[in-house]
């Protein structure tokens, strides 16, 4: 759409252009710059909320808060972090790529159902949560796969983890309250806090495991969904003892996948 001279693009148009432009930047990290493109991939997540900011600017004044931006970043650094551990095939590197795409689409569209939520009631509000938690898990675990495919000291390590699981899980909390002012955000990131510190310390018992970081990273997934869930649900007000029992199969068989795969290692 034009208006006078300058070209207006509607938020549709502006979240399709994101994509290609994101996508084709991770494609090339790796193409067109070797293996120094692993310098690029912290630009691409910073480009990725700048591209979200041009396209939700106008929304965002009835929305006072920074987790929105959160997951954004941290889908395109675990993507494009994950991107350098897989075999430098062409077609793999186009599933991929297709597959960052698909889901940034999704993530673009799921932020500004939590932006205009903030306005008025939407009906996709479940669908946007459920496609944020889906990609969340899967930022947790291409990051803690990296992390612990480093192989790097045991200190580094454990920030590395307290501080991606910490905003992970901040944003994770955030899209079930929604709150324009964020009055109750102290007492929230201390809570934050201490799921993000079980993390930590689970990840300190599992750094001496002889096992895999895929299994580790599996593991450490399927404990974050548990204690996320629990959170949500929680502020929910629905913390049922059927919904209990959900939670506690899952921990199940996420420890016996564990055990199972840490013995044939």
């Amino acid at each position: 759409m034009t208006k006078g001279h300058r070209v207006e693009f509607s938020k549709r148009q502006r979240f399709i252009i994101s994509v290609i432009i994101l996508s084709l930047l991770l494609f090339s990290s790796e193409h067109l710059f070797g293996k120094s493109g692993v310098y690029t991939i912290f630009s691409l997540a910073f480009l990725t909320d700048i591209l979200l900011f041009w396209t939700i600017r106008k929304d965002l004044k009835s929305l006072n808060s920074f987790q929105v931006f959160i997951l954004p970043f941290f889908y395109s650094l675990s993507f494009g972090l994950f991107y350098f551990l897989i075999p430098a095939r062409f077609l793999t590197r186009i599933l991929m790529t297709s597959l960052y795409a698909v889901g940034l689409y999704s993530l673009l569209l799921s932020m500004n159902i939590f932006v205009v939520s903030s306005i008025r009631t939407i009906a996709l509000l479940s669908s946007a949560r459920t496609v944020s938690l889906a990609l969340s898990l899967l930022s947790f675990f291409f990051l803690s796969n990296v992390t612990f495919s480093l192989h790097i000291n045991i200190v580094i390590t454990l920030l590395l983890m307290f501080g991606f699981s910490f905003f992970l899980i901040l944003q994770s909390i955030w899209v079930y309250t929604l709150d324009k002012q964020d009055k109750q955000l102290p007492s929230r990131i201390l809570w934050v806090g201490m799921i993000a510190t079980c993390l930590t310390e689970v990840s300190f018992v599992l750094w001496f495991f002889p096992t895999n970081p895929t299994i580790i990273a599996v593991f450490l997934t399927g404990f974050f969904y548990i204690v996320v869930g629990l959170s949500q649900i929680w502020f929910e007000r629905r913390l049922f003892r059927n919904v209990m029992w959900e939670y506690i199969w899952v921990a199940v068989i996420v420890f016996l996948i564990f055990v199972v795969f840490t013995i044939k290692s």
